[in-house]
């Protein structure tokens, strides 16, 4: 019986280290298309959805910057520095003034939120002209996530929900699945340009999948936008691009997705 509540904790230790080093990939890459965008970033930079300060405390690392933290809660941080300021993102605006923010990051977030659009459009608002918006998201066009689609009718790290309530800090809280296109389709309506796609790690078990399906993805691809493009006239020069990286290596294998935009 000790053996197997050993087990067990050993289990769930593991779990924990595993969930904070993947959220730290996600950090440490998210930061780095920042620095691209950005390389000699100083002023006021917004971290929406805090957390414990994980990014908030690498960001320091690399920028001298003037930070400032959003979370549904305050009693995530573990920064005694800084501060929090306690927003419903579902349903309030941000409480900072116009052209205030020289960059925001928004990592791991926007699948927990009701009106994504909205909070872009807000998120557009604070950010000077010039600023930079990094935003991530699991990636659920990656095939493993394709797969598990066809096969239940979830994408991956979104699946049944109890109704009534969300854990928000897992995904018991993912309510919001967002694809590479519609993400950038929400940005640009937003008022954001430059779009750049990132990822945060190839997905071992999508890379296999690709070897199998790409060359039947890539033909119906071909097929599939001809047809969008004569008969239905879906697309256009603005958005061709980013109709051809839903099949792009990136989209295919990553597993979490990361945009970097401009307003």
């Amino acid at each position: 019986m000790y053996g197997c509540f050993l087990l067990l904790f050993c289990g769930i230790k593991g779990l924990r280290v595993y969930v904070y080093m993947s959220t730290n990939i996600i950090y440490n890459k998210s930061i780095s298309c920042l620095m691209d965008k950005c390389p000699t970033l100083t002023g006021n930079l917004l971290d929406l959805g805090s957390g414990t300060g994980a990014a908030i405390q690498l960001v320091k690392e690399k920028f001298d910057v003037q930070t400032y933290a959003v979370d549904y809660t305050e009693s995530l941080m573990s920064l005694t520095e800084q501060k929090v300021d306690v927003v419903d993102l579902n349903h309030s605006k941000l409480p900072y003034k116009d052209n205030f923010f020289d960059a925001v990051l928004f990592t791991e977030v926007i699948e927990h939120l009701e009106n994504h659009r909205g909070i872009l459009k807000e998120i557009n608002r604070v950010v000077k002209s010039g600023g930079v918006l990094v935003i991530s998201t699991p990636n659920i066009l990656n095939l493993k996530s394709r797969i598990r689609f066809l096969t239940y009718g979830f994408y991956n790290l979104f699946g049944p929900l109890h109704v009534g309530e969300s854990d928000l800090h897992s995904t018991g809280g993912h309510i919001n699945p967002i694809s590479y296109f519609y993400l950038v389709h929400s940005l640009l309506d937003a008022g954001f340009s430059e779009v750049e796609l990132s990822i945060d790690k190839i997905q071992k078990t999508s890379f296999l999948w690709m070897l199998l399906l790409y060359p039947v993805i890539k033909v119906t691809s071909i097929f599939t936008t001809r047809k969008e493009i004569n008969k239905f006239k879906t697309i256009d020069s603005y958005n061709e691009k980013f109709v051809d990286d839903m099949s792009s290596f990136k989209c295919l294998t990553g597993r979490t997705i990361i945009v970097s935009v401009t307003k």
